[in-house]
Order: C-alpha cells, then structure tokens, then sequence
C-alpha cells in the first residue's frame, strides 16, 4: 500500500475510533431525547429553515403528509414542536419547534463541540497546532469540493 493510502487508513481508523468513543457517551443529550431518527429529522430541519408547511417538510423527507403528521403529533405530545394556522392561508398548518425543541436541538449541537473542545484542552500546543492545521486543510479542499459539486450541477 502506499505511503499515502497507508496515512488516509491510519486516520479513517482513528476518526472511527474516535467516533465511537463519542457514541458511548450516555452524557450526550441525542441519547437522552429518545427521538427517532424520522423525528430528529424534522427537529434538525425545522431548526435550520423555521417554521414550515407540512406539505413542505414531507416533501424534505420524503414521506406522506399522512405519515408526517403522525410523526409531527408525537413530537407535538412531547412539547418539542407546534402546529399554528398560516396567517396567510388558514387551509395551511404551520409547524415549528417549541421552545422545548429549539432547546433540545441547542443542546445536541453543542454537545459535540463542547466535548470536542474538552479533549482539546488536553493536547500540547504542538499538537493543536497540527490538528488545526489537518482542520484548515479539510476544509480548504471541502469547501473546493463543494464548489465543482455545485457548478457541475451533481448532488
């Protein structure tokens, strides 16, 4: 194997490891939520876009409004999301997180960073210095990446 293959190896094995490790943390509020992956969905999707019309968010998922508006009235039990009439149609629903939700969702996202931030703390500063460098570099050729991705009109 080459040199260079042999590296990509070493580091895939060490960011699974590393994934892992994280999975195993029963501190992590993904974990404590009990939400499915469909509701998470949902939860993440409303978190970034705001409130939007279930025919919308089906559509995001890819499932029936009949299957979604299951999936909705659970989390709608659970205080994690609302439904209020369209001011603008009053056919429409509306559906957005609660406050509940939005702190939920809060929470999850910074978990990873706050236990990221954690084990840092315990690198040299040699060591913080390369991973910063290793993240610059990913970035750098992601974020080119993504750009032939969208000018190439691919998914």
């Amino acid at each position: 194997m080459a040199d260079n293959e042999q590296l990509i190896a070493d580091i895939t094995d060490a960011q699974q490891q590393l994934q892992h490790l994280f999975a195993y943390d029963r501190s992590d509020p993904l974990f404590a939520s009990q939400l499915t992956m469909p509701q998470l969905k949902i939860l993440l999707l409303l978190f970034r876009l705001g409130d939007t019309s279930g025919r919308e968010l089906a559509g995001l998922l890819g499932v029936s409004l009949a299957t979604l508006s299951g999936m909705v009235d659970r989390l709608v039990a659970h205080d994690l999301v609302t439904r209020a009439e369209d001011p603008n149609d009053r056919r429409v629903r509306r559906i957005m997180l609660s406050a509940g939700g939005r702190e939920l969702i809060s929470r999850i996202i910074t978990a990873g960073a706050e236990k990221q931030a954690r084990l840092l703390r315990k690198l040299t500063d040699e060591e913080l210095r390369t991973v910063r460098d290793a993240m610059v570099a990913l970035v750098r050729v992601a974020t080119e990446e993504s750009v032939e991705t969208a000018g190439s009109g691919q998914v």
